[in-house]
């Protein structure tokens, strides 16, 4: 087993010790002290207009990002994993969203990179489409509106198929 392949499946594990958390089986009405009390910290945190979001991230090396949305008065009252292909090509919005909307909604990328013929950045998220690694990325210009979403499979493992065609 190649050494990038190990890596990619201890990291895996790990994200997936993380999952086991299981924050989709909090229930509504759950206080922000308790959810902590069982998820921990919060990767990140965002002012929402009628209350908090709590996102629990596993990038960059895990496939999924956790909101727990909670009212005004601190409790749960709504749950996504936005690491999903039909959840991004729903909300992320072309020409509208910015790079704060990208950060509530989807939290800090597991790449930043630049491309030639783009001026801007590239912001890399990885997820799985069935058991497959892919990857999402948001083309955000240099004033920081998300112009083009696009997604690819994830290189970090390579394609089995080219490795045995392709010696």
């Amino acid at each position: 087993m190649n050494v990038v392949l190990r890596c990619w499946l201890l990291a895996t594990a790990v994200a997936l010790a993380g999952c086991s958390l299981m924050p989709e089986r909090v229930a509504p009405g759950t206080s922000r002290a308790d959810i902590e009390a069982l998820l921990g910290r919060p990767t990140l945190v965002h002012r929402l207009p009628d209350g908090t979001r709590l996102q629990y991230s596993g990038q960059p090396s895990g496939p999924w990002v956790h909101n727990l949305d909670l009212g005004t008065d601190g409790r749960l009252v709504r749950y996504e994993q936005v690491m999903e292909a039909g959840w991004l090509l729903q909300h992320v919005q072309i020409g509208r969203w910015t790079r704060d909307d990208v950060l509530r909604g989807m939290g800090r990328p597991a790449m930043v990179e630049r491309v030639a013929r783009f001026e801007g950045e590239v912001w890399s998220y990885r997820y799985l489409e069935a058991t497959r690694p892919r990857q999402a990325h948001v083309h955000l210009d240099a004033s920081g509106v998300v112009r083009q979403l696009m997604f690819s499979d994830d290189q970090l493992l390579g394609d089995p198929v080219d490795a045995v065609s392709h010696p």
